[in-house]
């Protein structure tokens, strides 16, 4: 007789601080809390975007592209929602804003979902996990990771790859064969597209979006490297989520600027939950996971103090 897995899911079911009803009601899709989401994300990217645009002519320029970069980064975080199919019940519509975000990010929507997928089929498994960042040795290494430069060498490097119809080893492990055709087609499409845009800022002679969107992405990546770091980098390298994965409490203008994936260890246990369901599996589950009470920077002084440690 085999024992049963214990998970901060299973350990909540069987405690009595979620019943499967709550759960299956949790899981509950509905267009309108990302209809909602979506508007405000909108109006708040017209902002950031105006003040770029009553910069233009000061320094302020370079402050207020920040800004811009820091919103324009984090549809990341709504495309990692569409990948799940969680924004809205309507699916068509998780496909339609995932795209548009992977055109704005340089991330293509497909291939995402399926590499994606393996991360969440082995979260943490070292040689497994294609989205695994791995522990800085070094106090360099941890700047190097936070600059984002390889992070873009990365993309650019699988953009051009998949466009000239070739997969590395790994992709080739969680692309299906039936789908290969889809993703070169789907690189070669954007970079089509990114294409088009510069034609057709030099035929126009405005290139007003290398202001707006281009070198707001570059200054706003490295935030996000800073986000994405704290979800598993410094936790162990098990199988287990209530030890591999952290959760990290933040405030409430960056729990909307990620569209609460900072309630990651919550998403890791039950990813078909929708965003705006994971405060309340919060709640459900905290006692059972790894919660980072200090945040994201409370992440990152543990990270520090491993990285020193290991120097000492």
């Amino acid at each position: 007789m085999t024992n049963a897995i214990v998970t901060p899911l299973t350990q909540a079911l069987a405690e009595g601080k979620l019943t499967r009803a709550e759960l299956k009601e949790l899981m509950q899709r509905s267009n309108g809390p990302g209809l909602v989401h979506l508007a405000l994300w909108l109006l708040l990217l017209a902002t950031t975007t105006t003040l770029v645009v009553l910069a233009w002519n000061s320094w302020l320029i370079w402050p207020a592209m920040f800004v811009q970069g820091v919103v324009l980064v984090h549809h990341f975080s709504l495309q990692h929602e569409c990948v799940h199919y969680t924004v809205f019940r309507t699916r068509w519509l998780n496909d339609l804003v995932g795209q548009v975000c992977g055109y704005i990010i340089l991330l293509p929507h497909r291939f995402f979902r399926y590499e994606h997928c393996d991360h969440h089929t082995y979260t943490q498994v070292t040689g497994q996990d294609p989205e695994q960042v791995p522990m800085p040795e070094t106090i360099w290494q941890y700047l190097l990771y936070l600059s984002a430069l390889p992070y873009w060498k990365t993309k650019f490097t699988e953009v051009f790859r998949h466009a000239m119809g070739r997969l590395s080893e790994t992709e080739n492990g969680f692309i299906p064969k039936v789908e290969h055709a889809a993703v070169y087609r789907d690189a070669r499409m954007m970079l089509g597209f990114y294409a088009a845009v510069i034609l057709g800022m030099a035929l126009t002679g405005w290139w007003g979006l290398i202001w707006l969107w281009f070198i707001p992405l570059l200054l706003g990546e490295p935030v996000m490297r800073f986000i994405r770091m704290t979800e598993h980098v410094g936790r162990p390298t098990v199988p287990q989520m209530h030890e591999n994965t952290r959760t990290s409490l933040v405030s409430l203008p960056l729990r909307f600027l990620c569209w609460n994936m900072n309630y990651h260890a919550e998403h890791h246990y039950v990813a078909s939950v929708p965003f705006h369901r994971l405060p309340v599996l919060h709640e459900k589950l905290r006692d059972h996971i790894f919660v980072e009470k200090g945040g994201y920077l409370g992440a990152h002084r543990d990270i520090l103090r491993q990285i020193f440690a290991r120097q000492a």
